[in-house]
């Protein structure tokens, strides 16, 4: 290597070092992958994948399921739900979409639903699954499945009025039977969850309080960790809080990454637009590039090397409801 290329060499590193110390990492700009034209907009719904396909479920009032198939880049429309459902983290298992630990109802008084829901893509029909013990019941919880397992994580019981809990309840699905598992260290709502390496990871959400004038305000910093092995629970530093403190969130796990996208909080009236990953290895958080739109009330998921999500509420609270889908390029 000669002079010029070490000094090259030397100029490009201290760049590349300057940025890692500044927790931000580059990546692929988002895509705007659908428009207004071709999905139904909404919030507070789900957002899943089964096979090569994209399921946009639920949300406020009853509508129809938006279905994106990959291979054609073209949406088709699925069966409404029975009954309105907002406010929960879908999930998949064996091939069928699973409603648990959502709502039903009107702000701020919304309902916690009594059964899981569940929604058989290859036929496009809705049943209902087993109950949910009554005294368990809650709305915007996190929700996660792992091996024959899901588990619901913290949550509210009175719509956005009050009864925040810290519980965490598993279900077996080949057993069809409930169990309850120690409390989280603390309560939260409208966040979800997410698994990494065994690990159910807590991050974002808030301690929903209308009945304090409190429905934005009480958001929730730390970020909680749930050993599936040990079941017990761990809370990271202080110092490795949220940077962004926000409800609403959607959650993805990507290669030892803690990817908390979007959400909604007191500080500002449009929807966040951040994107923030925590590093499980490193203990840091990296900033990466932000949303098209900001949005909240909607889910994201990880399909082949890029994340997707669609629809929400484009402002704090409900409207606008947005239709758009938009994509992002992992390294």
């Amino acid at each position: 290597m000669n002079k010029k290329q070490t000094l090259i060499f030397i100029f490009l590193t201290s760049i590349l070092q300057y940025a890692y110390s500044q927790n931000t990492k580059v990546l692929n700009e988002w895509q705007t992958v659908s428009t207004i034209d071709e999905v139904i907009a909404r919030h507070e719904n789900g957002f899943v994948a089964v096979g090569d396909k994209f399921y946009v479920i639920g949300g406020r009032g009853i509508k129809p399921i938006s279905i994106y198939d990959t291979k054609t880049n073209s949406w088709t429309t699925g069966k409404e739900s029975p009954i309105e459902i907002h406010h929960f983290q879908a999930v998949t298992y064996q091939g069928k979409i699973y409603v648990i630990g959502a709502m039903t109802g009107k702000y701020p008084y919304e309902k916690p639903l009594s059964k899981m829901l569940i929604y058989d893509p290859k036929l496009d029909t809705w049943e209902d699954g087993s109950e949910i013990p009554k005294n368990r019941r809650r709305g915007a919880c996190g929700v996660v499945v792992d091996a024959h397992k899901v588990y619901l994580v913290s949550g509210i019981i009175d719509g956005h009025n009050s009864g925040h809990v810290p519980w965490l309840d598993v279900y077996d699905f080949k057993n069809k039977s409930w169990s309850i598992l120690p409390d989280a260290p603390r309560a939260r709502d409208h966040f979800h969850a997410v698994i990494g390496n065994r690990k159910i990871y807590v991050a974002g959400g808030r301690n929903s309080s209308f009945a304090t004038k409190q429905t934005f305000e009480l958001t929730v910093p730390e970020i909680d960790v749930f050993d599936i092995k040990t079941t017990t629970w761990d809370t990271l530093d202080e110092t490795y809080n949220l940077p962004t403190e926000r409800a609403g969130t959607s959650t993805i796990f990507y290669k030892n990454q803690l990817l908390v996208i979007g959400g909604e909080s007191v500080a500002m009236e449009t929807a966040h637009n951040n994107v923030e990953a925590f590093d499980v290895k490193r203990n840091q958080w990296i900033t990466l590039n932000y949303l098209k739109r900001g949005r909240h009330g909607t889910q994201a998921i990880r399909y082949k090397n890029a994340i997707y999500t669609v629809a929400g509420s484009g402002n704090r609270g409900g409207k606008p409801e947005l239709a758009t889908m938009e994509k992002l390029t992992l390294d």
